[in-house]
């Protein structure tokens, strides 16, 4: 997958930045902190970023004459190696603030047209607000203009016939918060255009979104849209065909347990609003996008649509990599999450492993920078051969299985280890090929976060006897515990019990013996509540305690506020646990605390401030992938950017985790 790499340069500049203020990426200056800055702050990393346009030929706040009066645009696009002036004006973007009415007469597309008719070389326009978005191209006709709503504006170097037609080397790779914008839009046009319900929209969407991945992987882009075929209900019958047939015969074939039934295994939407889905997102390389730009997208439409009532609350992901790089998954390492949700955890602690696995190949080659074909095919069937042996997810709820594997389809594959069961049963129970897939005692990571809440409670004494944990425990008079047992030896069950508690069982009991290390989200209920001391030392009976990590009470608000805490543990041996039954084991542990998490109890992204309350910019190294113009390779490179820093203290409990761990050996 990697063909160069440029180094990256180093991070040197820290700066404050006023209070109600922000950088602009282009200019580099202070602009004020805006809804509608917002939007076009996106836009304008998306242009440098995703289109590829030289950043000294995009200028924002660019006055022009309009009749007698003076206009500014929100940003222009001037041709290349040109003076910015009106008349070298290439395309014109107007961004407004999210709900602004795209046919409002003073602030809609209308005005982009009466700017666009006002600078004569313009060819195309941008109108967005974020949550709606309209591309244009100013055509000549009869001494006068017409305008004519297109999928896309071009990106650098690219012909209008290329975005009708796009190659795979024309795709582009999300940025910020664009994609998560156009997953919006799509989701929303649905939901109110075609007479569907809001779940039944998304999950319109989902297959729209996975005929496209599928698409990616082939040699022939067929995901797109004609201008014609957008702007004509009639033509538009010929996308409903042609994505209609991709997803049939790639998608639904390819994926039977997904797509299971007649309903799933067509594609509902009507022509003139899959068209329009289409050309929303013709033009990204959801392949290739940045994971965390798709899983902050994905994870926003899953949230809203599929969080349930029995406590599934998806963890952010600075959590998921806190925990995955603590516990550093290694490409021969077999990875469960037993509550797996929509795949965060799954998804970190996959990707974190093929990084590695890499790496490791690599530093094998000959030459780094330019593999050998065989050294090529070499490091995907190892990546395959992870994929399919080494990732596994279970969760109750079918729907937030069937949206884990599509993000996982998405980021990388390995959707072929996601089973729909109940963790908590027993394993007798579950289907023929989950029970063989998933044994106790074979894994070597679990990285969860259980369901937990007060209203959640398991009471089936099915599944309440396979556990230690959901018995009745007693303290003689020298405050050891142990088991109540009545008149034939048997355990005395509790009438119910929370199942965060019975997960911290069955998730040791899936690990290796004396190997097996776990990482879990706990609520600090079960840490420090003196009624639940039975569990810290059937805990601590069972696996050495490494690390807790106290984590920010907004961790998961703004729909929850429990109090909890980040566990790592490593399951004991037999002999080991022997030990710890005599009392005689002894071992250090790390403690920490997460007091900053990167965002507040509405969900808003803290950044960090100097002294005097100013938000703080530093130069930013973002790795990125992009798609060879001349191969049509991915690539990876590295580029620098200031930017704000997220006021989070994850990454730093995780460097002081690992010197931690030297300083052990």
């Amino acid at each position: 997958m990697m063909t160069s790499q440029i180094k990256e340069p180093s991070i040197s500049t820290i700066m404050s930045i006023p209070d109600g203020k922000i950088l602009d990426f282009l200019t580099k200056r202070f602009v004020n902190d805006t809804p509608e800055e917002y939007v076009r702050q996106n836009i304008e990393k998306a242009l440098v970023r995703q289109y590829k346009y030289p950043i000294d030929s995009c200028k924002p706040e660019v006055s022009i004459k309009v009749g007698s009066s003076n206009k500014r645009v929100d940003v222009v696009i001037f041709e290349e190696n040109k003076p910015h002036m009106q008349e070298n004006a290439y395309i014109l973007i107007e961004t407004k603030k999210a709900k602004t009415n795209p046919h409002g007469k003073k602030d809609g597309i209308e005005q982009l047209k009466t700017y666009m008719a006002a600078c004569l070389n313009a060819k195309f326009g941008l109108w967005t607000n974020g949550d709606e978005r309209y591309c244009i191209a100013k055509r000549e006709k009869d001494g006068g203009f017409l305008y004519d709503e297109i999928p896309e504006i071009p990106s650098f170097g690219q012909t209008e016939a290329e975005i009708y037609r796009p190659e795979r080397k024309n795709l582009q790779i999300a940025t910020a918060d664009n994609l998560l914008f156009a997953f919006r839009r799509c989701h929303n046009y649905i939901a109110g255009n075609a007479g569907m319900h809001k779940d039944d929209a998304f999950w319109e969407l989902l297959k729209v979104i996975f005929s496209k991945i599928e698409d990616e992987r082939s040699g022939t882009i067929n995901f797109y849209v004609t201008p014609s075929e957008l702007k004509d209900k009639t033509k538009a019958s010929a996308t409903k065909a042609r994505i209609q047939k991709l997803f049939q015969s790639r998608v639904a074939a390819k994926y039977p347990k997904i797509f299971n039934s007649d309903e799933t295994k067509t594609i509902e939407l009507s022509a003139d609003v899959l068209a329009y889905v289409v050309s929303q997102l013709q033009g990204y390389s959801l392949l290739a996008s940045p994971v965390d730009v798709k899983g902050i997208a994905y994870e926003e439409i899953v949230g809203s649509n599929l969080r349930g009532d029995r406590g599934e609350f998806f963890t952010p992901r600075n959590a998921c990599r806190m925990a995955v790089e603590m516990l550093d998954p290694q490409a021969d390492q077999r990875v469960i999450d037993p509550a797996c949700g929509t795949g965060g955890f799954l998804i970190t602690a996959m990707n974190h492993a093929l990084k590695v696995l890499r790496e490791q190949e690599a530093s094998l080659w000959n030459d780094p920078d330019n593999p050998t074909s065989y050294e090529i095919e070499e490091l995907y069937r190892k990546r395959a051969e992870y994929l399919s042996t080494c990732v596994y997810g279970i969760d109750l709820n079918p729907a937030l299985v069937r949206a884990a594997k599509m993000n996982m389809v998405m980021n990388n594959d390995g959707a072929g280890g996601l089973f729909r069961e109940n963790s908590l049963s027993n394993p007798h129970t579950w289907a023929p090929e989950s029970a063989a897939a998933i044994q106790m005692g074979s894994f070597d990571l679990v990285f969860t976060n259980p369901p937990f809440g007060a209203n959640i409670v398991i009471d089936d004494v099915n599944i309440l006897s396979q556990f230690e944990l959901a018995a009745v425990w007693d303290t003689d008079e020298t405050g050891k515990l142990s088991i109540r047992r009545d008149k034939n030896g048997e355990p005395v069950l509790q009438i119910s019990q929370p199942p965060e508690i019975l997960f911290i069982e069955r998730c040791v009991q899936l690990l290796k013996p004396g190997t097996g290390k776990m990482a879990m989200v706990i609520p600090n209920g079960i840490l420090n509540n003196p009624s639940l001391e039975y569990v810290r030392s059937w805990l601590l009976l069972n696996a050495q305690l490494i690390a807790v990590v106290d984590m920010q009470r907004d961790l998961f608000q703004p729909k929850n506020d429990t109090q909890t805490s980040m566990v790592l543990i490593r399951r004991f041996s037999k002999e080991e646990k022997a030990l710890a039954e005599s009392g005689n084991i002894d071992y250090p542990i790390f403690m920490a605390v997460a007091e900053k998490i990167g965002h507040d109890k509405r969900g808003a992204t803290i950044y960090k401030r100097d002294a005097e309350g100013n938000e703080i910019l530093s130069d930013v190294n973002n790795q990125e992938e992009a798609i060879d113009p001349v191969t049509g390779k991915t690539i990876v490179y590295s580029a620098g950017t200031k930017d704000r820093v997220v006021d989070d203290d994850m990454p730093d409990v995780v460097a002081a985790f690992k010197k931690w761990q030297e300083e052990l050996l």
